[in-house]
């Protein structure tokens, strides 16, 4: 049985050093820093990137879209999720 969205997402927070959610939620601005840094995936270090930046930074560096422009960034889907959990090698529990 394939894991659900929450499994992946708390598996992608577990495998990043963020604190695993009981509930349902989208990941928040500091969990795609996070990501980013997991993935080695360079922010702007001049501010304090947006979350639509980010989650276009990590669609692109895990192979979501070909180029930054063409990324998405709107809130990632399970598809995208698991790509993102495959990139920074998260176990979860079913």
């Amino acid at each position: 049985m394939s894991p659900t969205v929450q499994e992946l997402q708390n598996g992608i927070r577990a495998a990043t050093g963020r604190f695993e959610r009981e509930v349902k939620a989208s990941f928040t601005k500091e969990e795609l820093q996070a990501i980013c840094e997991a993935l080695g995936v360079d922010v702007d270090e001049a501010g304090r990137p947006s979350t639509s930046q980010m989650r276009r930074l990590i669609r692109t560096h895990v192979g979501i879209a070909e180029s930054l422009e063409a990324a998405d960034d709107s809130t990632f889907r399970k598809p995208d999720i698991q790509a993102i959990a495959d990139e920074v090698g998260a176990s979860f529990e079913p």
